[in-house]
């Protein structure tokens, strides 16, 4: 059957056919759209980390069932609509929103293309209107629908990404540590599925696990081990609050300040000043890490790729543990956690007509490949790390566009650039959060400003010098009016 297959797609190609419109669709295949023919050309899929050609190369030589359906689906799609597809890296994770900005700033057309960025990098492309807004039918549940409300603006979608959401934000929890304090690692499980997994629960647990186990006036087991920044981020979504939306008229806001918010960061300084392991002297930012691994916390809040992907981190960590998300905040009314997916668009450089060709052969490209059953694939070899249940439960809860919420602090930046020095690294620990928050703001409002296209980053670079000079100048006059008079 494969290689029959196989010659009828090649005898078609050879004859140059524009169509397949008349031609029996093969069973479980979509319908063939009329009138859609790329006359030969190529479109390119450019990520940070494929490596195909047209030649398809990088095709397994003996592909499994499934991979080898999945090969002649992508065939018949070439075939059909006189085209090549192919995936390949444009450049590295940091370096593919510069050269989308090159290929738009220089009208380079010459290629069709989609041109993948990390959420992180989302903003320039919004800002600065480096991506076309789509225009096929992205309702459908292929479409997540997390990555279409974080690139969303003016009621028009700037990127999309298929699929489910890849999980992030969750708790890691040591089943010794907690057995050793009597807790039943499994009752954390129940909890969540019966939906009473709160901050709440989690202080209280931390509370009776926490303990000085040689009187020496140390603890010697802690009820957390982290990053303070992950703490904060996944509180936040966690009641369902935000640092930054937009508002009824389409503007990117601080949404920090409102009250479900300000729980979410006193929750942070609330756990961060009674649970969380000190770090030691002289080490470095990411100590928690091997910390974790020496099992002397019960939780450790961090992203899912530390524990369940190959190669993680805790790969080689010696007690077994268990993942939940975040526990619920009075706020809200389910486990909600960020969503951090890769972002799809097509470069602003095409027509409408070719814009929208080029959506409707990547929407062929990505539907689910006929006659596989694609409903377990994403567990992969999650099994190999910890228990059925954080991967059961956990992980394909925390995939449902339910429990995830599109985090448009990236459209400003990186956590670090936008949240670090500003309210993370300082204010948080020595203010309350309202204070926090406020003294944040007017470093927040500046990217606001150039996001929302009410000032050039020129403008505001201008006017930040302005208060730099004016406050400059006023130090120096107070310091001098407290100078001793000269006799």
């Amino acid at each position: 059957m494969k290689k029959i297959m196989a010659l009828v797609l090649a005898a078609m190609m050879l004859l140059g056919m524009c169509s397949f419109a008349t031609a029996e669709v093969p069973d479980g295949y979509p319908a063939i759209i009329e009138g859609l023919d790329f006359g030969g050309a190529t479109v390119y899929i450019y990520d940070w980390w494929s490596n195909d050609d047209e030649s398809h190369s990088a095709r397994t030589a003996e592909p499994d069932e499934d991979t080898q359906k999945l090969y002649e689906y992508r065939d018949w799609l070439e075939a059909t609509y006189n085209v090549k597809i192919v995936e390949t890296a444009l450049s590295d994770w940091a370096g593919n929103p510069a050269e989308l900005a090159n290929m738009v700033m220089n009208g380079d057309s010459s290629k069709l293309c989609l041109v993948a960025v990390a959420s992180d990098f989302a903003g320039t492309p919004m800002a600065n209107n480096l991506y076309m807004p789509w225009t096929i039918d992205i309702s459908g549940e292929k479409w997540n629908k997390a990555a279409s409300d974080f690139m969303t603006k003016d009621g028009k979608v700037y990127g999309v990404h298929v699929g489910k959401t890849e999980p992030r934000s969750c708790v890691f929890f040591n089943k010794r540590v907690l057995n050793e304090a009597g807790i039943d690692p499994e009752t954390i499980y129940d909890a969540q599925a019966d939906g009473t997994w709160t901050w709440d629960m989690m202080l209280e647990i931390m509370e009776k696990v926490q303990r000085d186990l040689d009187n020496d006036g140390i603890n010697d087991i802690w009820g957390m081990v982290g990053s303070g920044d992950e703490l904060a981020i996944g509180l936040m979504f966690s009641n369902n609050a935000s640092f930054f939306d937009y508002d009824d008229n389409g503007k990117l806001i601080v949404t920090s300040d409102r009250q479900e918010a300000l729980d979410a960061l006193q929750m942070r300084k609330t756990m961060a000043e009674n649970y969380m392991a000190p770090q030691p002297e002289g080490s470095n930012w990411d100590w928690f890490k091997d910390y974790w691994k020496q099992g002397n916390t019960a939780f450790y809040p961090g992203q899912t790729w530390q524990g369940f992907n190959d190669g993680a981190e805790m790969a080689d960590m010696a007690d077994e543990w268990g993942c939940v998300m975040f526990p619920k905040g009075p706020n809200a009314t389910t486990y909600v956690a960020m969503a951090c997916d890769n972002i799809y668009g097509v470069p602003n450089v095409y027509d409408e007509e070719t814009a929208k060709k080029i959506e409707m052969i990547y929407d062929l490209y990505t539907e689910d490949t006929p006659g596989v059953d694609n409903e377990t694939g994403w567990i992969g070899n999650k099994y190999n790390y910890t228990d059925e249940r954080a991967v059961d439960e956990t992980y394909a809860m925390m995939r449902e566009s339910e429990h995830s919420a599109a985090n448009k602090t990236y459209l400003l930046g990186s956590t670090n650039d936008v949240l670090g020095a500003a309210l993370l690294w300082g204010p948080i620990g020595s203010m309350t959060p309202a204070e926090a928050v406020e003294s944040a703001k007017p470093v927040w409002q500046d990217m606001l400003d150039v996001f929302n296209g009410d000032k050039t980053q020129e403008q505001v670079d201008a006017e930040k010098a302005e208060r730099e000079a004016a406050a400059a100048a006023e130090a120096e006059a107070a310091a001098e009016a407290e100078a001793p008079a000269a006799e």
